[in-house]
């Protein structure tokens, strides 16, 4: 549906698309309780841990936190106005600048309330409650209540872990024997099992499981009709280019940046995906950006990431322990680091990026390509807007392009561009659900510089 009147970010209008509301009530009233729910229990389970650690104080923190997070769905259930946080984090001056720019985009006339705020803002913004509701009672501010299905997805992946970090073991012993054809079809490989890690999403499933338990790469054959739009050539290209002239063909060339999104297994298919561009020498260094705190149920945080590179180092499977024990080597050498900044968990539109957060923008410009992992990144470049299936992703992105960059995504959400004439409508009619189920995937990428 393309239906604007206003000019977006310098696109005109012919060519840009209104914000997704119609989906916020549907959210609203449907996953977002579902998810607070299991938040207040998690929180009430653990009370004797709390007890335990704190003592009294412990249990009135729980207390605590549970009537704030009641009160929040009760706000959310019953159309409330949002409200301005209170708990005076770096971050919160900037979320309540964004509530006062949707109350003056909406008039004073009525409150900016939950059902009738465009979906990726009240999603955002019930995360960012979730965690002023914990900061409001010490001593347990730090507590993140999504990680138990952050561990179990990890645990119950094991299997798939282990026949992995395998399958990277037996590529990188027989690295140097390896052509340019045979370093591509790895490459491939990586990047879909990068891909296709993407639909352990435990947002969608409400915190139920959504762990791995096959070989990724024994199933990627049969999972490749289903990549509707495939830019991995273009991909790979950006990396070769990378090089500067004169380069030995194995001399690592630049940077990449790895936008993160789950924890448990597909932050461990990113991590092996990492480790082969830099021990194939198709990168110098690769920057991980994750969460500042828990965030969307299963997004990476500091900790999930240390504590991931941790568990893999003492596991008792070889190839497992030695990909982990590699991996913390990289973080000592600085050939990999790990970065957070307040912008990836405020609800801005990517195209913000460069006015609102100009020293993370400035930091992108320094890759040589960034990958944005997910659905919620995703839905951040396009602007969560209804786009024609078939406008450019160029387009969509709306001036956003700090460096060449790519989408890895299953599509869980109701926004695709950069589709074939007629592939949405035949994709519809076959299956009404192939925007939402997770089924589908792209490979997406976008070179800002050549579009200019």
């Amino acid at each position: 549906m393309m239906a604007t009147d206003q000019t977006v970010h310098g696109v005109p209008p012919s060519l840009s698309a209104k914000v997704v509301g119609s989906f916020a009530y549907l959210t609203v009233k449907d996953r977002l309780p579902t998810i607070l729910t299991r938040v207040i229990d998690t929180i009430h389970r653990n009370k004797n841990m709390f007890f335990e650690e704190y003592g009294e104080e412990g249990i009135e923190a729980e207390k605590h936190t549970i009537s704030l997070l009641s009160k929040l769905r009760n706000e959310l259930q019953t159309d409330k106005p949002i409200l301005a946080l209170a708990d005076n984090l770096r971050d919160t001056e900037s979320w309540n600048q964004y509530l006062q720019r949707h109350q003056r985009m909406q008039g004073d006339q009525e409150a900016v309330s939950w059902f009738k705020s465009p979906w990726l803002y009240v999603e955002c913004y019930m995360y960012r409650r979730i965690q002023e509701a914990l900061f409001l009672s010490p001593p347990i501010s730090d507590y993140d209540v999504f990680n138990e299905g952050k561990t179990q997805s990890f645990f119950e992946s094991q299997q798939a872990v282990m026949a992995l970090c395998t399958y990277l073991e037996d590529i990188k012993n027989n690295m140097e024997e390896l052509s340019k054809n045979q370093l591509l079809e790895h490459f491939n490989k990586l990047l879909q099992v990068s891909l296709w890690g993407n639909k352990c999403d435990l947002s969608i499933s409400a915190g139920q499981d959504n762990s791995q338990k096959t070989s990724p790469v024994d199933s990627l054959n049969s999972l490749q009709p289903l990549i509707l739009v495939d830019d991995s050539s273009m991909v790979w290209s950006t990396l070769i280019s990378a090089k500067t002239p004169g380069q030995p063909e194995k001399t690592a060339a630049g940077r990449v940046d790895i936008v993160l999104d789950n924890a448990g297994f597909e932050l461990v298919t990113d991590l092996v995906f990492a480790d082969f561009l830099v021990s194939s020498g198709l990168v110098r260094e690769v920057h991980f950006h994750g969460k500042c705190f828990p965030w969307f149920v299963s997004d990476v945080t500091a900790n999930d990431f240390q504590w991931t590179i941790r568990q893999t180092m003492a596991t008792n499977h070889k190839w497992m322990s030695k990909s982990g024990f590699q991996w913390q080597s990289y973080l000592k050498k600085g050939t990999w680091s790990y970065h957070d900044h307040p912008f990836w968990t405020q609800p801005h539109e990517f195209c913000d990026m460069a006015a609102d957060a100009p020293d993370l923008y400035a930091t992108l410009q320094e890759a040589n390509l960034v990958l944005f992992k997910g659905d919620l990144n995703y839905r951040k470049l396009t602007g969560d807007r209804e786009w024609d299936h078939t406008v450019g992703f160029d387009t969509a992105l709306r001036g956003f392009g700090p460096a060449p960059l790519c989408s890895l995504r299953t599509l869980k959400a109701n926004i695709q561009v950069g589709l074939q004439p007629g592939q949405g409508e035949k994709l519809t009619s076959q299956d009404p659900d192939w925007m939402i189920s997770g089924k589908y995937a792209i490979i997406q990428f976008c070179n800002p510089k050549s579009e200019q």
